[in-house]
């Protein structure tokens, strides 16, 4: 008979919603969205589990990917095996993951959408970086739950050791929301947690200095920062991704444009067939042939212009039309405690310190709790062994191994534990040594347990596992950033467009500027007549000039004591007889400010500091990194007294010699932990005391090795040893480095140099004479030198910059110049005393440290 159950009426519109919520949030949890904690969705967090189960480990043998993909389906993730396995190769493929956990073996498809080869061709194995997100899994660090089946458990989370949300990124389409995280530098991600965890108050705007953009595995542009930064203070924002590009010349008047890198998920063979049919329809114009040239070495893409087309031209077209340059949305939404979320910067990386929190205090609980079980043991096994003639005769007085174990626990107070501990001790361990070892092991299990329980009470401590954790794990996993960051995104003139090349860049009193290829200058001999190296009116002369490649970082330090950016290849490049372009049209400078120093580098470094020194012998040490974040108006980097003015600026590493030059001939040498570090604002302390009338004009960065290179006016320099320098306390006056005399004129510049080395010498008269240092002798302070350059009557030398030497033509003998007939290499003693207008000694007396009367004021 059967049995009809009860109907229950249920409207449409009640169940339709209650069941599309339920299947929204199942696929929100349990599918689509990363968690907050790991970064991980299911997925690839059961594809790592059941792999780091199967012990398919990075120092263990490859195996089969269908393995895993059977592991994985059968166990944990009741979903079609194409799906698992399609999560594999991503979680495998260099170009699609920053830092890959999966160690490929075969073909796991490429850049340009080629797909994977079968799961039964492939094998897998974990990559080493897994250890940090799978370490401590087995000591109760994390929740389990059922598999779908009850038959086993796996982990709701992993105990990641870093930001994996962050660093690997995520993408994902759930019901009505969706994710796009970008992948970031790791050690980037791990300086900006270590700073929130030590400075829990910090802003957004903080840790986007540790953490100032995405940094995608296939490298390329940023176009700024601007999106980036919406999105790490909103949760919602976008970048613009540009391709790496070079523009080679091909000769004949034909040049290429080779793209290197591309932008993230964009594919390559699709993009380059879109520049063909770009072509084809003659929207691009200019482009005559199209070859993709890559290889397991890298990208290599190669557009061959036609003769004489302007390469920046056609490169602007290119980023216009195709996916060489293109977008990314971010949007930072993860699940956090079962929730969806849209989060910033900030809290995301708070999200991730509270679970390591709870990560350590579940790992540390459970390794007190094995220590107090183990002590417990040990405590036990001493008692026996104390108790040795009388633990025995109780054994052997027992009829079985129960009533030994029972007659243990009355007769010495033990826990079962205990006593079944001493009955399954081995004869062996009565010995006095392995006595001593239960000994000396008890008594490191008890501190053991001391260390754990004052972690546990104390949050400071925990919060310094943390960090050194992560430090850790940077120290092991980090790696530079492949994604280089444009300071302007609407600047066209990108580094990369510019070839590479070494040039002299020339600046002018009245402030005109430019940059000439440094092989137009060919090496002369000493006293050659030189070439002319600038175009000058009579109100204007070259004042200053530089050796740097096309792709360096000009930080142009004023006389104000203020510093302004610029890029080689930002200036314009003229021949030798251009005057230049005026630099207040490239920079923004206050009325009455001058650039004083321009020191090319490579890149901004954030080690090491910035030394300067004004006219009045003020010296100040200011860390690189103040200077890293460059400012349209300029930074403040010496606040400098109306009365004086900044004339020098060099690089040092904390650990070097300065020595300090002024016009009248003297030096003064000592180190730089005399002079301490700094802001930027300051005015700085004492380095030479100077006699009236005299003034800095130079400053050099020394050791003993090398030389010191001192030129006058006139044109007479000479090498003196570095170890004829002293050096002594800050503050001094100094000793002679030449003798200053009315013929030789005041000192113009002091150079370091060595026996390699190339100088270039220029005059009022925009003469430029390049110099061999190997053709100058080294002589003592106390002399006069040699003339290295003949000028005309009026002329006087300017400037020195070094050189890089380079292979000459031949045709280069024919421009060297000769030594005029009759100017001696170098002044005999009775020439020089006849032109020393009064005796001085060798050395001026050495005083003490001169008070810093301004040494606190601006910090």
């Amino acid at each position: 008979m059967a049995v009809l159950r009860d109907k229950v009426t249920v409207g449409i519109e009640e169940e339709i919603q209650k069941s599309y919520l339920d299947y929204a949030m199942s696929v929100i949890v349990g599918r689509a969205l990363p968690d907050l904690r790991d970064g991980l969705k299911p997925v690839h967090r059961r594809i790592l589990y059941a792999m780091f189960r199967a012990g398919n480990l990075w120092n263990r043998a490859y195996r089969k990917a269908a393995r895993a993909v059977g592991d994985v389906i059968g166990q944990y993730h009741p979903h079609g095996d194409a799906a698992v396995y399609d999560s594999i190769v991503r979680m495998a493929q260099p170009f699609s993951m920053r830092y890959t956990f999966i160690d490929g073996q075969g073909n796991f498809g490429s850049v340009d959408g080629d797909s994977a080869a079968a799961m039964r061709y492939t094998e897998v194995r974990m990559d080493r970086i897994c250890q940090a997100l799978l370490e401590d899994l087995d000591k109760e660090t994390v929740d389990f739950v059922p598999n779908y089946d009850n038959s086993l458990q796996e982990p709701l989370v992993l105990p990641a050791r870093f930001p994996v949300l962050l660093v690997i990124g995520s993408q994902g389409i759930a019901v009505g929301m969706a994710t796009n995280i970008p992948p970031h530098n790791l050690g980037e991600t791990i300086d900006a947690t270590i700073h929130l965890i030590k400075n829990p108050s910090a802003s957004v705007g903080e840790l986007i200095e540790h953490l100032p953009a995405p940094d995608f595995p296939t490298g390329g542009f940023l176009l700024g920062r601007r999106g980036a930064i919406d999105a790490y203070t909103t949760g919602r924002g976008s970048v613009t991704m540009r391709a790496k590009t070079e523009i080679e010349d091909a000769g004949k008047g034909y040049q290429r444009i080779v793209v290197t890198e591309i932008p993230y998920l964009v594919n390559k063979a699709r993009m380059v067939e879109n520049v063909a049919d770009l072509v084809k329809d003659k929207r691009i114009a200019g482009i005559r042939d199209i070859r993709d040239e890559s290889n397991r070495q890298g990208i290599r893409v190669v557009f061959e212009l036609k003769k004489d087309e302007n390469p920046d031209v056609i490169l602007n077209q290119l980023f216009r039309f195709t996916q060489l340059q293109t977008n990314f949305g971010i949007q930072l939404l993860s699940v956090d405690q079962g929730r969806p979320k849209q989060m910033n910067l900030k809290e995301i990386l708070q999200g991730f310190i509270d679970f390591r929190k709870e990560v350590v205090i579940r790992r540390t609980r459970y390794e007190l709790a094995r220590a107090r079980e183990r002590a417990h043991i040990l405590e036990g096994l001493k008692i026996a062994l104390d108790n040795l003639d009388r633990v025995i005769q109780v054994i052997r007085a027992s009829e079985n191994p129960n009533a030994a174990k029972q007659a243990l626990m009355e007769e010495f107070g033990l826990s079962p534990v205990q006593a079944q501990a001493i009955l399954d001790m081995r004869l062996q361990r009565l010995t006095g040594l392995e006595r001593e070892k239960i000994l000396q092991e008890l008594a490191e299990v008890l501190a053991k347990i001391a260390e754990l329980e004052g972690i546990l009470a104390s949050e400071q401590k925990i919060l310094d596992i943390i960090v050194t954790e992560l430090q850790q794990t940077k120290d092991q996993f980090g790696d530079p950033r492949r994604t280089e960051i444009l300071e302007d995104k609407g600047e066209m003139l990108d580094e990369d467009l510019i070839p590479r090349g070494d040039m002299v860049v020339t600046f002018s009193s009245r402030g005109y500027v430019k940059r000439v290829p440094a092989n137009l200058y060919k090496s002369q001999r000493p006293g050659g007549k030189g070439r002319i190296g600038t175009k000058v009116t009579e109100d204007d002369v070259v004042n200053q000039i530089l050796y740097a490649s096309s792709h360096d970082v000009l930080l142009c330090f004023s006389n104000r004591g203020r510093v302004h950016w610029l890029r080689v290849f930002q200036l314009p490049e003229e021949s030798p007889y251009a005057r230049g372009k005026a630099i207040i049209n490239l920079l923004r400078l206050d009325p009455g400010e001058k650039i004083r120093k321009i020191l090319p580098v490579q890149e901004l470094r954030t080690e090491g500091f910035v030394v300067m020194t004004s006219r009045q012998g003020k010296i100040k040490k200011t860390a690189i990194e103040e200077f890293s974040r460059p400012r349209l108006s300029g930074l403040i980097a010496l606040t400098i007294d109306p009365d004086d003015e900044l004339i020098d600026v060099n690089f040092t590493t904390g650990e070097n010699h300065i020595l300090l030059a002024t016009a009248r001939g003297l030096a003064m040498r000592f180190h730089e932990s005399q002079v301490r570090p700094m802001g930027r604002q300051a005015r700085g302390v004492t380095g030479i005391r100077l006699k009236k009338g005299d003034s800095v004009i130079g400053m050099e960065v020394v050791s003993d090795d090398g030389t010191l290179l001192t030129i006058t006016r006139s044109g007479f320099g000479k090498r003196t040893s570095l170890e004829e320098y002293p050096s002594k306390n800050r503050g001094g006056q100094g000793v002679i480095t030449i003798k200053n005399t009315a013929k030789l004129g005041e000192v113009v510049a002091v150079k370091v140099v060595g026996d390699t080395d190339h100088l270039l010498i220029l005059t009022s008269g925009g003469k430029i004479i390049r110099l061999r240092m190997e053709e100058i002798s080294v002589i003592g302070r106390n002399t006069m030198g040699r003339t290295l350059v003949r000028m005309d009557q009026g002329e006087y030398v300017v400037d020195v910059a070094r050189a890089e030497p380079y292979e000459e033509a031949d045709e280069a003998e024919e421009e060297q110049g000769q030594i005029p007939e009759g100017m001696p290499e170098e002044m005999t003693e009775d020439e020089e005393s006849e032109e020393e207008s009064e005796e001085e000694s060798e050395e001026e007396p050495e005083s003490e440290e001169a008070p810093d009367e301004d040494d606190d004021q601006g910090h």
